[in-house]
């Protein structure tokens, strides 16, 4: 007769829970803590907004009473300028995608003599201070008639976004398998033909990402804008708020008001992209 020992089933002590408990309950404080902290300026900035005597030095820390007031000259006084950063930021991201998708898909499949020098290139690009490069766009600006316009201001944001949309998608195309574009090819497709229908569907998560960066970074422009501006014909919100605390230094919720409507944009465009963001940087794969 075979006697079969029975293994014995390990199972986790007690003893050792609660002090796991308390390990993840103060990682989770000290996380809403250090979250507190980043945060703190913009309910700040909102609080502030709602404030009905304008000023910050008599703020209160809750908004009791709030008054809407600032919102109302807000809106009067920034609509336009809130507008001329929408139409730059959507033209930027624009442009700069339907340069730097092809230019990344040529960059991770053909196999061109100094690619490599091309994108040490680029990243020597994103290490040039952007005051540099403005000083540089106003006197070529200057001769084309580019100065206070909307194509102007867009070729500029472009120029800054396009390095690194170039670097985002080539990274996310280069986790792409090839036998993918191959069969394309064998089907009959061109290389256009397997870009449009295959590569750029593939891509929607870097091609999202590189877009909303570059779309944030118009959006909060205000280096190029105030070198490119020289009059009131053009002006971005960032300009417009620089000069809007000068003209209202004592009427602080309309200047906080001002800058929570500009911050709505970004707000929304970051949490409905989320998803793709972290997707988008961390590169791609195909089943």
């Amino acid at each position: 007769m075979t006697t079969v020992l029975k293994a014995p089933t390990l199972r986790p002590s007690r003893a050792n829970a609660p002090a796991s408990n308390r390990k993840n309950w103060g990682y989770t404080a000290l996380a809403i803590f250090f979250l507190a902290i980043m945060l703190f300026p913009v309910y700040w900035m909102i609080n502030a907004s709602l404030q009905p005597n304008g000023t910050t030095l008599e703020t209160s820390w809750l908004p009791l009473k709030p008054d809407f007031t600032g919102y109302a000259t807000a809106i009067t006084e920034q609509a336009r300028n809130l507008g001329t950063s929408l139409i730059i930021s959507l033209g930027s991201v624009a442009l700069s995608l339907a340069i730097a998708a092809p230019a990344a898909y040529a960059l991770a499949y053909f196999k061109v003599r100094g690619a490599g020098i091309v994108l040490f290139a680029i990243l020597i690009s994103q290490m040039i201070p952007g005051i540099v490069v403005a000083n540089a766009l106003y006197t070529a600006y200057n001769d084309l008639g580019l100065l206070n316009s909307i194509p102007g201001l867009i070729l500029a944001d472009s120029a800054h976004g396009i390095p690194f949309a170039i670097l985002i998608i080539r990274a996310f195309m280069n986790g792409m398998p090839a036998s993918v574009i191959e069969a394309a090819r064998v089907d009959g497709a061109g290389h256009v033909r397997a870009f449009w229908s295959i590569v750029i569907p593939l891509s929607r998560n870097s091609l999202i990402t590189a877009g909303l960066f570059t779309f944030l970074f118009a959006w909060s422009d205000f280096l190029f804008a105030l070198t490119l501006t020289t009059t009131e014909a053009v002006r971005p919100v960032t300009l417009g708020i620089f000069q809007y605390i000068g003209a209202y230094v004592n009427d602080w919720s309309s200047v906080m008001a001002t800058a929570v409507l500009a911050s709505i944009p970004a707000i929304v465009l970051l949490v409905a992209a989320q998803k793709y963001i972290a997707a988008g940087t961390t590169g791609g794969a195909v089943k």
